[in-house]
């Protein structure tokens, strides 16, 4: 009788120990999984709040990037209202603590220009990427600085940003292109 009290004051203690260190380790997991979850609703409402802001275009690039509560926002735009517009819009997300505006304005050019057209004449007018230009949000984006070419977006497959990257490289006037597009779900 003596060993089964033992026994059972030896089980009973290392449950009591389980579940002071084992509810500490629930504990952490369960806030990593709240910071997670915070972090993604910070980032869901900051790509929503960028896609929103008036006068962003297919020639504009908006990026961000996430460390906690401060965002970091990257890219290029054609003017200084959509840079002011992008950090204005995310200072206003519940949650968020700080705002590092790295937004670069693109040098006003009217060969830039010329190009920018050409550029989403050559793309979007191709047959095999018509159907990137459906819709109010169109997922290549063509940025031009000085004559510079660089595409950001996501497209559907391989053979589409390769195709994509033929057609920019045949517009006249342009020095260089730079495709960075991402293809969907890709690994």
């Amino acid at each position: 009788m003596h060993r089964h009290v033992v026994r059972m004051r030896t089980i009973g203690l290392a449950l009591v120990v389980m579940a002071l260190f084992g509810g500490g380790i629930g504990f952490a997991q369960t806030q990593a999984e709240r910071n997670r979850k915070a972090d993604q609703t910070i980032a869901r409402e900051v790509r929503h709040q960028l896609v929103m802001i008036p006068w962003f275009s297919v020639f504009d690039n908006l990026a961000y990037t996430i460390n906690g509560t401060e965002v970091t926002l990257t890219g290029q735009v054609r003017n200084s209202a959509i840079k002011r517009d992008a950090e204005n819009a995310v200072k206003g997300i519940e949650g968020v603590t700080a705002v590092h505006n790295n937004i670069q304005i693109l040098p006003a050019s009217p060969g830039d220009d010329q190009i920018r057209n050409a550029m989403y004449r050559t793309i979007y007018g191709d047959p095999a990427l018509q159907r990137y230009a459906l819709g109010v949000l169109q997922p290549i984006h063509i940025i031009v600085n000085m004559g510079h070419v660089t595409l950001e977006g996501v497209v559907a497959n391989q053979a589409d940003k390769d195709l994509a990257n033929v057609r920019a490289n045949g517009v006249s006037g342009v020095f260089s292109v730079t495709n960075n597009l991402k293809v969907e779900n890709a690994s």
